[in-house]
């Protein structure tokens, strides 16, 4: 884990002495940011020494609940962990009143202990050590859906899209439609420019498959610095949206009838100098970098089941698989098919890779990307066999279907020797306890949609 030199700091107060406020915050299980608010004067302290957080940080549930069953409570006395500032992580937020800046900061690993085994970007760091001892170098990049919505909910209390900048409401679907990113151009504006002065590097914006629900596709990069951009411009997006009135949604299904939010993850290995290892013509699979390609897709594919709590980590993560809906259904890969799992994109054969089309844009960057690197680096040790590639209709051809609820997923994880050799048995251990703690409490919660099917009929 490489920590950032308080020159940083130092440099960032000189350049920004209007800077009043400090977020400092680290990412959970669930993805989600939590940390402390800083005052000026205290930050360079935490450059030179580090900021104690309570072991508990890293063992909540979505709800922001203690959960017992993690070892990260009453055992260890909620005991501080300390904590130091990742590199690069230092910016301004555009978007607060007050003027104020945000630092990210992970799990020392080991003055972090207990919690260090907790911490999702640790997790990632050890895979990604693996595969560079081998040789390999991932690369990656995200591409993040995500609805806008009106922070005033409808007459009957349910979520709706936000206004456009006509005063309206989209009300169809519009997918890549020019006008309805027109509509977007104020909060667009402030978002570009806000990812400019993070340095986030956002490029194409798309006009997606539902009504206010938009796409931006990051640039690719080294693994690790392609997840924090990822991480950071998730938070960048709510807070801008909010500035703008609006809620910005990453739930993977907000909406029965419309399409759901995914987090494609586009990846490739290259050598110690840059180069793409899976360089080649999409379709042409033969020779080192096609069969290295191949052995990578087989990997990916052998533990889809065991690792996909990590892509859908919650109840409404599985109401996204739907047939002929441009989300994934089936254990299948493809060249040029938007209708299976793992796609090999057309394009130049310089930038030949697999884009990884089953996260929902609910899933945690880091977590995510440390199933996919480590089921690649099994594929390739093992020399898998993907089979051949799904031609035409992905769905219409599945014989294999991924399972579609939350339960099977968890049992899946925690049965997993695979798992627990690549992510590690105390990171599995602590997961596993949040997502049986949410299982149970979300089973537990009797709700408008039990009365609806059972209050009469039962």
């Amino acid at each position: 884990m490489s920590f950032a030199a308080v020159q940083e700091a130092e440099a960032f107060l000189a350049h920004h002495p209007d800077i009043e406020l400090f977020e400092l915050f680290i990412l959970d299980a669930n993805g989600v940011p939590r940390g402390k608010l800083l005052h000026r004067e205290e930050l360079l302290a935490v450059y030179r020494s580090g900021r104690p957080l309570p072991s508990t940080i890293l063992g909540l549930s979505i709800h922001g609940e203690d959960v017992e069953d993690t070892g990260l409570v009453w055992e260890v006395g909620d005991i501080d962990c300390r904590a130091y500032p990742l590199a690069g992580s230092l910016v301004r937020l555009p978007w607060r009143q007050v003027p104020t800046a945000a630092l990210q900061v992970g799990m020392h690993p080991e003055e972090g202990l207990p919690a260090t085994v907790a911490d999702p970007r640790h997790v990632l760091v050890q895979v990604i050590e693996r595969l560079e001892a081998a040789g390999y170098h991932p690369v990656m990049a995200c591409e993040l859906e995500f609805y806008l919505l009106d922070r005033q909910r409808d007459a009957q209390g349910r979520p709706q899209p936000a206004r456009d900048a006509d005063g309206g409401r989209p009300r169809s679907t519009q997918v890549y439609g020019l006008r309805e990113l027109e509509q977007l151009e104020p909060f667009l504006a402030d978002l570009y420019a806000a990812c400019k002065a993070q340095g986030i590097p956002a490029r194409t914006a798309i006009s997606e498959y539902a009504p206010g629900q938009v796409e931006i596709t990051l640039e690719h990069g080294p693994a690790l610095a392609a997840m924090d951009q990822a991480v950071r411009y998730k938070r960048l997006v709510k807070g801008v949206a909010h500035r703008h009135g609006m809620q910005a949604c990453f739930m993977a299904k907000p909406f029965d009838h419309l399409a759901g939010t995914g987090m494609h993850m586009h990846v490739s290995l290259a050598d110690a100098r840059g180069a793409n290892l899976f360089a080649g013509p999409p379709d042409d699979l033969d020779g080192p970098a096609g069969s290295l390609l191949k052995q990578a897709l087989g990997g990916l594919l052998e533990n889809l089941l065991d690792s996909l709590l990590l892509f859908c980590p919650n109840a409404n993560s599985y109401r996204r698989f739907q047939a002929n809906s441009y989300a994934p259904l089936a254990l299948s890969w493809g060249i040029d098919n938007r209708t299976v799992s793992l796609r090999v994109p057309g394009g130049p054969a310089a930038s030949r890779h697999i884009e990884h089309r089953i996260c929902g844009a609910d899933a945690n960057p880091y977590l995510a990307a440390a199933a996919i690197l480590a089921a690649i680096h099994h594929g390739i040790c093992a020399r898998l066999d993907p089979g051949a590639p799904v031609e035409g209709n992905g769905y219409a051809q599945a014989k294999e279907l991924l399972p579609t609820d939350w339960l099977t997923s968890i049992q899946a994880l925690e049965r997993s020797a695979w798992a627990r050799e690549a992510l590690g048995v105390e990171f599995l251990r602590v997961y596993l306890a949040i997502k049986r703690a949410e299982y149970r409490q979300f089973m537990g919660e009797v709700g408008e949609q039990d009365w609806r099917w059972y209050l009469s009929n039962a």
